[in-house]
């Protein structure tokens, strides 16, 4: 009788235990579900939007891009989170699993990457970047990306080479284009009627540093970043902790569901 007992208790325990991370996972993914759905909504209201926004994102090609990342990562969360909630809520072991998977796939790719990045670390210092930019920026050319992607980050962070526009000196840029010190994307601009004009491009061309942007690509990005590059760490780590605990709920579900 006592053993019936206490069998009978365990398995009571046992199902509570079930139903606790049931409703723990339903509640945490419904949060996930609607992340997801924010940023889906954020992502086409840009796209979308009738009163002019679309034209300033379009008009900067990494405010641009960072709105197909923002589209990416909604629909991504919006599916875990679906997934995740009719699992926990039917108990279906293959939506269950099919969570699991998703979940470990992404933490697997994150990982990777993190191993890349370390691996590659060497690719992110200045010497690299001038390096290349010596070697394949070409000034005026937006049909090559290379030269596209500086451009666009030269005029959005208004600098001018990686470490100063003397990295210009004995580059494809100068060989292409000899009368020219500096690209036409260093030059200063003012906001003149609502828009940017370079303030003196011919003189700024020839060489004057009072009409150029004389700091440096790499300066310019660290410091507009720094903040955001902890926060992003400390982001990582989080959503890192969030997918194991979330792997551990579905696989815990998964073998309690009779």
């Amino acid at each position: 009788m006592g053993q019936g007992e206490a069998s009978a208790r365990g398995t009571t325990m046992e199902g509570d235990c079930l139903s606790c991370i049931k409703y723990l996972m339903f509640v945490f993914n419904f949060l996930i579900f609607l992340g997801g759905s924010f940023l889906l909504g954020v992502g086409v209201w840009v796209l979308v939007d009738p009163t002019g926004f679309r034209e300033i994102v379009a008009a900067n090609p990494l405010l641009f891009t960072g709105v197909y990342i923002i589209l990416g990562m909604g629909g991504m969360l919006f599916l875990l989170g679906f997934l995740g909630c009719c699992g926990a809520i039917r108990e279906n072991k293959c939506l269950l699993l099919f969570f699991f998977m998703l979940i470990l796939l992404i933490f697997l790719a994150e990982l990777a990457a993190a191993i890349l990045a370390f691996i590659f670390r060497e690719h992110l210092t200045r010497e690299y970047f001038t390096k290349e930019l010596k070697r394949h920026y070409q000034g005026y050319n937006n049909s090559d990306v290379f030269t596209s992607t500086w451009n666009a980050i030269m005029t959005t962070f208004d600098c001018c080479g990686v470490n100063s526009p003397e990295d210009f000196k004995d580059s494809l840029f100068r060989m292409i284009n000899p009368n020219h010190m500096v690209p036409e994307a260093c030059c200063q601009r003012a906001s003149q009627t609502g828009e940017l004009v370079y303030i003196s491009q011919e003189q700024c061309l020839s060489g004057s540093m009072m009409f150029r942007n004389n700091k440096g690509c790499y300066s310019a990005v660290v410091d507009y970043f720094e903040l955001y590059i902890y926060v992003a760490g400390a982001l990582a780590i989080v959503v890192l902790t969030i997918e194991l605990f979330a792997m551990v709920f579905a696989m815990c579900l998964f073998r309690g569901i009779q």
